[in-house]
């Protein structure tokens, strides 16, 4: 082998290292932003409120996300503040043609999807649910991933994959035979936790398309600007016209509220630099492999939130959480030299194309 052939080897091992690196960062902050996501409801206003019906839940989840959404985006802008990234994110987020109508488009399904979702089943089943649910979105990312621009999976990734599901299956399966012998309500908490596995595993298969054009660091920040958008100029609005519990109400009195705050931005700074750990794994190691390994967040968060409340988590969560995370070890056991990020035909003129 010659001197060449061995740097780029020892290069290509180096930004796998790197980008499993990442991946292991997203999984302790994931973990770690389930306990002030969860502790937020125990907190004014949302402690006051009896939470009769179902539209009081969808509100209150709705206000929640919106700003954890600006939070996130506050931290976001220091970082990139803190790197010196200010002009780069000022010329990638007037370029909404090709590149920030990808991330508009990401914010939809992993901030209105995925992250209202969990706070749903984090407010109607629990906190340790809503982390393990969430536990499938690989499934979904490397699919489309594979689907869409041809990322590889490989055998070994497979049999992950299959574990997530079987792992996904151990979570869901008792609640909802329970929901639907029972009819005690909470459905709205698995569907929210379905929404968080759909929801993040669509955003990481467009994320892994639009960071080749873009900066992470810059890319992630555009992403939770879109986000912000949306709650802000179309959702909140939508539930003040339309719905019957006084938003507006709730949101002063959130704003105002010292111990809520206080959580609201223990979520933004575990979650934004959460996110940044995410977004730098998918174009070292692959969407598939940057979700698999980020999928131990299960771990953590069930260990954060049994610390934080006391509590032991149910058994089909302590299953599921191993099983899924058994999967993930797989994918990650599997050999540096095998790991082919992407197929390139050379007959194909959309990858040959800038975005």
């Amino acid at each position: 082998m010659n001197s060449l052939a061995a740097a780029k080897k020892k290069h290509g091992k180096k930004t796998v290292r790197w980008g499993f690196m990442w991946a292991l960062w997203t999984a302790v902050l994931w973990g770690a932003w389930y306990v002030p996501g969860s502790a937020i409801w125990n907190e004014l206003p949302f402690s006051s409120m009896a939470m009769k019906t179902n539209e009081e839940f969808l509100t209150v989840a709705a206000v929640i996300s919106g700003l954890n959404a600006v939070s996130v985006l506050l931290f976001m802008f220091i970082w990139l503040g803190v790197l010196g990234k200010w002009k780069d994110y000022g010329r990638t987020i007037v370029h909404f043609r090709k590149v920030t109508k990808w991330y508009f488009i990401a914010a939809l399904f992993g901030g209105l999807m995925a992250i209202f979702g969990s706070f749903l089943a984090i407010g109607f089943v629990g906190g340790i649910f809503a982390a393990v649910a969430g536990l499938m979105y690989p499934i979904v990312g490397s699919i489309l991933a594979n689907r869409w621009y041809g990322e590889k999976i490989s055998r070994r990734a497979a049999i992950g994959i299959g574990l997530i599901i079987v792992g996904g299956i151990a979570v869901f399966a008792p609640g909802i035979l329970d929901e639907i012998q029972n009819s005690s309500g909470s459905w709205l908490g698995y569907l929210g936790g379905l929404m968080a596995a759909v929801g993040w595993g669509v955003e990481g298969a467009i994320a892994g398309r639009a960071l080749d054009a873009t900066d992470p660091d810059v890319g992630l920040t555009v992403r939770f600007t879109g986000e912000v958008f949306w709650w802000v100029a179309v959702v909140l609005p939508l539930f003040v016209l339309f719905g019957d519990v006084p938003i507006l109400t709730i949101i002063g009195q959130t704003l105002t509220s010292g111990a809520a705050v206080i959580w609201l931005l223990l979520a933004g700074i575990t979650f934004g630099f959460c996110y940044v750990s995410w977004y730098k794994s998918f174009p070292l190691i692959g969407v598939g492999r940057g979700q698999a390994i980020g999928d131990l967040y299960g771990v953590f968060s069930i260990i954060f939130i049994s610390i934080f409340t006391l509590t032991m988590p149910k058994w089909n969560f302590v299953v599921g959480a191993l099983v899924v995370i058994a999967g993930g070890f797989v994918m990650f056991t599997e050999r540096r030299d095998d790991i082919v990020l992407r197929a390139v035909p050379s007959d194909r003129k959309d990858v040959e194309e800038a975005m």
